[in-house]
Formats: structure tokens, C-alpha cells, sequence
């Protein structure tokens, strides 16, 4: 028999998800970084009808993806920290395959690698430096 405590327990699990080569378990070492579609294929892909998708993609330009995301993990036998492309069924299980460097294009609020080629190399060099006496770096011309 069950006692009462074992019952009530409002705290949530731990997410089953395992290592698709050792099948151990794999433990979250990154936030999450949700997934969007900009093309209508990609909704179609995803089991939305073609007009729905095209609709969808002309009146917001970007739709973000429920339950799929980005996420680095440790596995414990691999020893390393692998990012992961994480899909989450309706039943509650989650498919997991590593992600490919197109699935980060379609990620939000991830900064782009290699920085912004528009911006200068001094302004992006600025911007990293944690110093508040950043008007040392100009030179004053007299």
C-alpha cells in the first residue's frame, strides 16, 4: 500500500532523456534554446497542411516550434558536453539527435559565433572588455 506522501508528491520528475549511444542518462549542463521555422516547408515537415504553412510564414515571418529546442549535455561515459536537438512528443518522451550546425541557425536568442560582420573589428573588441574606463581607448586628437 501506498503511503500518502508517496502519493501527493507535487515534485516534477526528472526529464527521461538518455544517450543515444550509451543509453545512460544524460544531465542538462545548458539552458534551452527554442527553435523557429521561417520557411513553410519546415512546418510542413513538422505535419502542418501547405496553405496553413504559407500562411503562417507570410503573416509572421518566423514561427516558433513547440517542444523542440537545443540543449548541451553531459553524458558520463563519453565524458564530454554535447549539444542536442531535443524533440518532446505528446507522450512525454523525447527523441534526441545531435545538432546539426543548420538547426542553430534557427535557434533564438543564441549569439551569432563569429560576431556581426557589419559591426567593426574595435567596436566588437570594445564591447567584449569589462572595463569602465572604456574612453581610455580613444586617442585624443589635438
Amino acid at each position: 500500500m501506498q503511503r500518502r506522501c508517496d502519493r501527493n508528491r507535487k515534485r516534477s520528475k526528472r526529464r527521461a532523456i538518455y544517450c543515444p549511444i550509451h543509453k545512460c542518462y544524460l544531465d542538462s549542463v545548458s539552458q534551452k534554446y527554442p527553435l523557429f521555422a521561417n520557411r513553410p516547408g519546415q512546418l510542413q515537415q513538422r505535419g502542418v497542411r501547405r496553405r496553413e504553412a504559407l500562411i503562417l510564414i507570410t503573416s509572421q515571418t518566423a514561427v516558433t516550434l513547440k517542444d523542440e529546442w537545443l540543449e548541451a549535455f553531459w553524458c558520463k561515459d563519453c565524458q564530454q558536453k554535447k549539444w542536442y536537438h531535443i524533440h518532446k512528443s505528446s507522450t512525454n518522451t523525447y527523441e534526441v539527435a545531435v545538432a546539426s550546425p543548420e538547426l542553430w541557425q534557427r535557434a533564438m536568442k543564441v549569439a551569432y559565433p563569429h560576431g556581426n560582420p557589419s559591426v567593426g573589428e574595435f567596436t566588437s573588441r570594445n564591447s567584449r572588455t569589462m572595463n569602465y574606463r572604456g574612453h581610455q581607448n580613444f586617442n585624443k586628437i589635438d
